[in-house]
Formats: structure tokens, C-alpha cells, sequence
């Protein structure tokens, strides 16, 4: 691994630490802030059947679990792609429910309500780049392209001894 992803992922996660354990101490405090995005999941589940809890609280812990293992493990190097697309999908909910500027009240907390969301968009965009780094190595849609080529160079050379080899057999029949 490059020293620029042994620093930068790390950097890129810190803000989920702090965030995760804000997130599982104040719970309660958010309930109320968080209910117009987790009720619609929460009926979205619910319609397909899955467990999904009531309470806002709860989902805001989950969520904050969810983004600590994740953030730990793209810090650590571990499943780093996955750990990041796992991260840009918590933070639309959480950027959301927690920065939604447009319903802020005064101009100075919708000047920091907009900062922070800014900000949200600016670490969404860093994790979008680490959910794509292949660092340095083929991606599956690489390797599923070339293999793709490979198969179709052996069925062109496949046919063509085949067409060569019929050509031979008529030509000692005759």
C-alpha cells in the first residue's frame, strides 16, 4: 500500500470516530431531527418485510455502529472498497437528516447548516474515490472485459482450425 493511502484513509475516516461516538451519545437529543428520514425507511422496510426498528434513536445508533466498523476498516486498509461505498450510503441519510439547511430558522444556522452539509458532499466525494481505487491492480470490470476478449480471440481461432481442418478432411475424401 502507497504512503498516500496509508495517511489519507485514515485522515478520510477521522471524521466518522468523532461522529459515531457524538452519534451514540446523543441519540436521544437527535430523535425528533432524524424522524422525517428514518419514518420513510423505516415504512420502506416495513413494506418489504424487513425488521426494521421504530425508534429514531435506535437507527441513529445503527447507523453510527454501521459507520464506525466501516470507517475502522477502510482506515485499517480492510476491504477498503467496500468499506467505502458502505460509508457514501450512510451519509446520505445522515447529511440529510443532520445539515438539512433549508430548514434552519436563522441565517447564522443556515450558514453552518450549509457548511456542514458542504462539507458531508466534500467527504462523500473523497469516499467515492476510494470506493473506486483498484490501487494499481485490475477491477472486476477490467477482468471481466478482458476475459470477455480472451474468450471471444479463442473462438475466432477455434473456428478458423476448424474451418482449416474441414478443408484438409474434404480434401482427402476427394
Amino acid at each position: 500500500m502507497t504512503l498516500s493511502r496509508v495517511l489519507a484513509r485514515p485522515m478520510l475516516t477521522a471524521v466518522f470516530a468523532l461522529g459515531t461516538i457524538n452519534a451514540w451519545k446523543n441519540a436521544d437529543k437527535m430523535r425528533e431531527r432524524v424522524r422525517p428520514v428514518t419514518d420513510p425507511v423505516v415504512r420502506a422496510g416495513q413494506k418489504l418485510g424487513l425488521p426494521v426498528p421504530e425508534d429514531p434513536a435506535t437507527l441513529v445508533r445503527i447507523n453510527a455502529g454501521v459507520q464506525g466498523v466501516a470507517a475502522a476498516a477502510l482506515a485499517t486498509g480492510r476491504f477498503p472498497r467496500t468499506a467505502a461505498t458502505i460509508l457514501v450510503a450512510s451519509m446520505v441519510p445522515t447529511t440529510v437528516a443532520g445539515h438539512a439547511f433549508w430548514k434552519s430558522e436563522t441565517p447564522e444556522e443556515r450558514k453552518a447548516q450549509m457548511l456542514q452539509f458542504a462539507k458531508n458532499l466534500s467527504i462523500t466525494g473523497g469516499l467515492i474515490l476510494a470506493a473506486v481505487d483498484t490501487e494499481a491492480k485490475p477491477g472486476l470490470a477490467w477482468r471481466a472485459r478482458a476475459a470477455t476478449r480472451q474468450a471471444r480471440r479463442e473462438a475466432r481461432h477455434l473456428a478458423h482450425s476448424a474451418r482449416q481442418e474441414a478443408r484438409v478432411a474434404k480434401a482427402s475424401l476427394t
